[in-house]
């Protein structure tokens, strides 16, 4: 399948940056054939670290009780919610909303908690929190975060898949790069014979080919 080559991809992002008054996203949305989604081995379900970041980023939160852990994130900014207030968090309409701004860590001993109390809101919006294991460091989660995006499928027969691959601020070579890496872990999963169609688009603008 001939994929777009890189000057026409450029020429495609440096016409439609900039025209609105915010940082619009650059969004991937890949079309499949002769995949059955109702079958649990077929399902995506994947991680990618973009090799560029993504630019536009939400903020860190962390689910925490711990004293070292709380002091640590009030001094890298990182926004704190109270591991030890789950169920009155979820009784919140505008905390439990507040949740979605943010990108989402926590001890791992909360998790069951947190499963409990957040997980029917959090679960099917995809926003569950990554739990802290080892030793990973809040400051390693961050900067993971600004590369880490999520491809999912969503029901049980939509044959395609979006994710964002970057922001209009970053250079069109290396949103080029970050868009191929996505495209290679799909391929390896469910390989390039099952992908239909690709597209991109940024926020506001019309989606062109790309493969």
């Amino acid at each position: 399948m001939e994929q777009i080559k890189l000057e026409e991809f450029t020429k495609f992002i440096e016409e439609n940056k900039g025209t609105r008054k915010f940082k619009q996203s650059v969004e991937l949305a890949v079309n499949f054939k002769g995949i059955d989604f109702n079958k649990q081995d077929n399902k995506l379900n994947l991680e990618v670290m973009l090799p560029h970041g993504k630019g536009k980023v939400k903020k860190l939160a962390v689910f925490a009780t711990e004293r070292n852990l709380i002091e640590t994130a009030e001094k890298l900014g990182i926004a704190v919610f109270d591991g030890a207030k789950l169920d009155s968090i979820s009784k919140e309409p505008a905390t439990m909303t507040s949740l979605l701004n943010y990108d989402l860590v926590a001890q791992q001993n909360l998790m069951p908690n947190i499963a409990k109390f957040l997980g029917q809101f959090l679960g099917p919006r995809n926003r569950m929190p990554k739990p802290l294991i080892g030793n990973m460091t809040l400051q390693a989660i961050s900067n993971e975060m600004t590369k880490r995006i999520a491809i999912k499928t969503k029901g049980k027969n939509l044959p395609t898949v979006h994710c964002v691959v970057g922001s209009e601020d970053i250079e069109p070579k290396k949103l080029y790069e970050n868009m191929n890496e996505v495209l290679s872990v799909i391929n390896k999963k469910i390989g390039q014979n099952r992908i239909k169609s690709v597209y991109i688009k940024l926020s506001m603008s019309k989606p062109i080919k790309v493969m």
